[in-house]
């Protein structure tokens, strides 16, 4: 993702992101990147969040939703793509 001061946007359009990382109780590092673009007056406009979670066995997934404002006010997801990647270390 490009952090907002590196990216051109249009006039009065502003490229928001946000990554946070943890660790949930079953030991999986989960990553959440939203990058949002947001006008001059604040509505988000559109959003791309990638959620990834890796498990101690090594398998990965990974899931991107990209969604734009509809004439009805409400994001709506135009995209999404889900990758599995399991890993190929037996016990």
């Amino acid at each position: 993702m490009t952090d907002a001061n590196e990216s051109p946007a249009a006039e009065g359009l502003e490229v928001i992101e946000v990554e946070t990382e943890d660790v949930d109780e079953d030991g999986n590092v989960v990553v959440d990147d939203l990058v949002a673009v947001v006008d001059a007056d604040g509505n988000v406009l559109a959003t791309d969040e990638t959620v990834a979670v890796v498990t101690p066995e090594g398998t990965a997934v990974v899931d991107e939703t990209v969604s734009v404002l509809g004439d009805d006010g409400q994001l709506h997801p135009v995209e999404e793509d889900v990758t599995v990647v399991e890993s190929d270390v037996e016990d």
